[in-house]
C-alpha cells in the first residue's frame, strides 16, 4: 500500500514539473517504472487545448508517443516542422529541444519517456 502511494506521489511530482511548463495543459501520469537500469519509464496522457502549445522543452532521455486525437504540429530544433496525426507516432531524441502546437483544435498524445533516473522529465528550454 505505502508503495504505491509513494508511486503515486513520484508520478504527480514528475507530472508537476511538466504540467509547470505550459497552462492549460492536461497531463495524466499512467504508470512510471524502474526500467531499464538508471532510467525511469514514464507513460502519460498530454492533452493540449486548441491553439495550446506544450512550450520548448527537453528531456534527459528520449520520448516517442501516438497521437490519440487531433494533430500536432511537433518542432524538434534543427529539423523542418512535422504535421502528426491521430493514429500516427513520432520519436523524439535525448536532449532534443522541441515544442508540440496545436491547431485549431485541440490533441491528446499518449506519450513514453525512457529519462535518466533522479533528474526532472522535462527541463524548459530558451
Amino acid at each position: 500500500m505505502i508503495k504505491k502511494i509513494l508511486l503515486g506521489l513520484s508520478i504527480a511530482a514528475i507530472a508537476g514539473v511538466a504540467i509547470a511548463q505550459q497552462p492549460g495543459i492536461k497531463r495524466t501520469p499512467l504508470q512510471k517504472l524502474d526500467f531499464p537500469a538508471g532510467y525511469n519509464t514514464v507513460t502519460a496522457i498530454a492533452e493540449v487545448p486548441a491553439g495550446g502549445a506544450a512550450g520548448r522543452h527537453t528531456h534527459p532521455g528520449m520520448e516517442t508517443g501516438y497521437v490519440l486525437e487531433g494533430e500536432l504540429e511537433l518542432a524538434i530544433d534543427g529539423k523542418p516542422p512535422m504535421k502528426i496525426k491521430a493514429g500516427e507516432s513520432y520519436q523524439i531524441p535525448e536532449g532534443a529541444v522541441h515544442d508540440a502546437k496545436a491547431g485549431d483544435k485541440p490533441f491528446k498524445v499518449l506519450g513514453v519517456y525512457i529519462v535518466k533516473a533522479g533528474e526532472p522529465l522535462a527541463k524548459p528550454a530558451p
